[in-house]
């Protein structure tokens, strides 16, 4: 998705639901329990995105850790290669 289309998405977010909660604070009561909503939903779309962001930064680390243990492993097989050339 473009840059512009989540601006907009974002823009257009705010725009309701700063009208909405401004709408239903003049109703009373129930502005309050809508505008803790909105946080609620925004919190939790917040939390769900932080979540898939430690869910692809624990896979790269994983990468890199087979990564570094299959260049270590590597790097002890020529070792002891070179070891028994040295030897023979």
């Amino acid at each position: 998705m473009s840059i512009w289309m989540k601006t907009a998405g974002i823009l257009g977010s705010l725009l309701i639901v700063t009208t909405s909660v401004s709408y239903f604070s003049v109703e009373g009561g129930w502005g309050s329990v809508f505008a803790i909503l909105a946080l609620i939903i925004t919190l939790l779309k917040q939390v769900i995105a932080f979540i898939g962001f430690l869910t692809a930064a624990i896979k790269l680390f994983v990468v890199l850790v087979f990564v570094a243990l299959l260049l270590g492993v590597g790097l002890m097989i020529l070792r002891s290669r070179k070891g028994k050339v040295k030897t023979e």
